[in-house]
Parts: structure tokens; C-alpha cells; sequence
């Protein structure tokens, strides 16, 4: 697979300031900071987290929506860090999203149709009639039929309300989408639905995807390799069976050992974590995540770990992953009864969609 995106150094720093007219910095919100990664063509990415890690940031400083403090994007070769005007607008076009509010992301004062093919309109694409056909085409596509482009989007459910956002978004021919969580807010059957339909448009139309998400069990069916950020940098990065089979970084493997396994003798020997977070505007020195690892040394607290090469395609952002012990936990099975469910629910709608 050839490369689409590259990502190097990306950084997004938020002033604080404080007073009414004479306003002072106090501080800086590090949100992302220093985040590097590739994605080929076809492939699908996931950024994994806690809440506020920086994932949603990281994906908006990819599309260009909000500006980098630092750092360099370049997609398909190009070096658009810092293109504006005609350039940035073709950029959005080979870029889009898919947001994760199904019922947020459409204006409820356009029908189906119109919502479509706005994106076509801005892009200048087509004329009105090629529009409302490509409309239709793109309905068909995501499992909807041609007279619901007459609908408004609350006549809809969230599934139904989100496969019309992946058709908006599919409306430019995008060559990646960006997925923001896209299936959180729906139910479980739905969430099977709609990530299928994500897998069978990227086999079709031969889309890259950077997924976003929380849910490991949705991960690990989506995604071709996964990154964990934490504190708004990358821990660890490696093909998907690599790291749920050997997560070599403590955070990643403390992500992995808090989804309650199905047979507690199998839970392994990993610590539950403690603390909080720190705050993005009080980041620890040295390596981020030291003040809530039980591995910690003086070393990790003087000294920022770079994100190295332990094995082939897998990184990781720790000095001792090579001499971590080995904490007993079936990661690769380490999944609830309810995730584990909902796998095989997306693997059984996978098959039948394809007989």
C-alpha cells in the first residue's frame, strides 16, 4: 500500500490567559503535542484514548479545520501544512468526516437531498441534475432508497441518520474520511450495521479511514493498526494483532486490562491504575505518563521517552518496554461477554451481506 497521509511533529498549544482588558498568559493547554504517524492507502488507523487525550484534536489539525502550533502534513506527497485559498478547498475535498452525533450533524431544515449535495454545490460539482442522480446513487450505496432524499433528517432513525452523514461525506469521492466516532451514539444491532457498511464502502471505493473511537471491541474489527494516545501524545503504535496479542507500553496495556474479562481467573496480574490525568496545562516532566505507572523510574521522571521501534511496525514511547514483565493477561480474548457478542453480531451481518 502506498503512503496518503504523513503526520510529523503535529502539535496544538491553547493559550490561557486572564483579565478583562489588560489580558495575561498564565498558561498553555498542550492538547496535542508532538503526535507522529502514517497512514497507507485502503488502510484504516485507530486512535484510541481517554477522553480528552487529544484524538478529536489530532483529527481536526489533519483536516485543516483548526491550525497547528507545530509540526508538518503532508497528504499524498504534498506538504499541506499550511496551504490556504484554492488549495485548502481541494484539500477538504479530498478529506472528509464523519462526525459522531448522527443527530447533530445534519441541518434539520434540509431535506436528505439537499444535505447531500451541498457538499457538491460548495465543490462546484455537477450541475443540478447530475447532482440529485449522484444523490440517489449515493443513497443506494449506504442502504437507503432514492425517495428518502425527499425526507428530513427527523424522520430518520440515528442508524438511518448516520448512514445519510457517510453518503454526504462519500458525496466529493474523498480519498480519506475521517471517522469521529461514528458509531458511539448508536445501538448495539445499529452499531454492526453501520461499521460493516463503513468496511464494504472502503473494499468498494477503496477508502482509508482515521476511526476514531473508544470501543476496543469495534476497534479491533475496524481497524488495520492502532494508536494509543495518551496526555496528548502517541504511547504506542503497532498493527492491531500485535497489540492486543503484546502491548508493550504500561498505559496500553492498562486500557486493555480494564474491559472485565468473561473468566476472572484469566484477568492477569496488571495493576488498575491510579490518579487522575494530569492536566494538559501542567504536564508532567519526563515521560507523561509516569506519575501513574507502577514501573516508573527516575529515569522516566527526568527524561521524555521517544516513540522507537521495538520490533518491526511497532513502536512504543517507553524506556523499559523490552523489560516490562509479562503480566499474564489474555489480551487478544481479554473482551466483556457483551463486546464479545456484539463481534460476532458484526461478523454475522458481515456474512450475510456477502452471500
Amino acid at each position: 500500500m502506498s503512503g496518503l497521509l504523513e503526520v510529523s511533529g503535529l502539535a496544538r498549544h491553547y493559550p490561557v490567559k486572564r483579565g478583562v482588558v489588560l489580558q495575561k498568559q498564565v498558561g498553555t493547554v498542550r492538547a496535542v503535542d508532538g503526535v507522529s504517524f502514517d497512514l497507507a492507502r485502503g488502510e484504516t488507523l485507530a486512535l484510541v484514548g481517554e477522553s480528552g487525550c487529544g484524538k478529536s484534536t489530532t483529527a481536526r489539525l489533519v483536516m485543516r479545520l483548526i491550525e497547528p502550533s507545530a509540526g508538518t502534513i503532508r497528504f499524498d506527497g504534498q506538504d499541506v501544512t499550511n496551504v490556504g485559498g484554492g488549495a485548502l478547498r481541494t484539500l477538504r475535498r479530498r478529506i472528509q468526516i464523519v462526525f459522531q452525533d448522527p443527530y447533530a450533524s445534519l441541518n434539520p431544515r434540509l431535506t436528505v437531498g439537499e444535505a447531500i449535495a451541498e457538499p457538491m454545490a460548495v465543490h462546484g460539482i455537477g450541475d443540478a441534475a447530475s447532482r440529485r442522480a449522484k444523490v440517489e446513487e449515493l443513497l443506494r450505496l449506504v442502504g437507503l432508497a432514492p425517495f428518502h432524499a425527499a425526507r428530513y433528517p427527523h424522520e430518520f432513525s440515528g442508524g438511518q441518520r448516520q448512514r445519510i452523514g457517510i453518503a454526504r461525506a462519500l458525496s466529493v469521492e474523498p480519498e480519506l474520511v475521517v471517522c469521529d466516532e461514528p458509531v458511539s451514539a448508536l445501538d448495539v444491532s445499529i452499531q454492526a450495521q453501520v461499521v460493516n457498511l463503513m468496511k464494504d464502502l472502503q473494499a468498494r471505493l477503496g477508502l482509508s479511514y482515521l476511526f476514531i473511537a473508544h470501543d476496543l471491541a469495534v476497534v479491533k474489527h475496524m481497524a488495520d493498526r492502532v494508536a494509543v494516545m495518551y496526555l496528548g501524545q502517541i504511547m504506542e503504535i503497532s498493527d492491531k494483532r500485535t497489540l492486543f496479542a503484546d502491548p508493550r507500553h504500561p498505559y496500553t496495556r492498562a486500557l486493555l486490562a480494564a474491559i472485565p474479562h468473561p473468566d476472572p481467573s484469566r484477568r492477569g496480574r496488571v495493576t488498575p491504575l491510579g490518579g487522575d490525568v494530569p492536566s494538559p496545562m501542567a504536564v508532567p516532566p519526563g515521560c507523561r505518563f509516569h506519575t501513574r505507572c507502577p514501573f516508573a523510574q527516575e529515569r522516566c521522571r527526568q527524561e521524555i521517552p521517544a516513540l522507537r521501534e521495538i520490533a518491526p511496525g511497532h513502536r512504543t514511547a517507553c524506556h523499559f518496554a523490552e523489560t516490562l514483565p509479562d503480566p499474564g493477561l489474555d489480551y487478544s480474548g481479554g473482551l466483556t461477554e457483551a463486546a464479545a457478542r456484539r463481534l460476532a453480531l458484526y461478523d454475522a451481518a458481515r456474512r450475510k451481506s456477502a452471500a
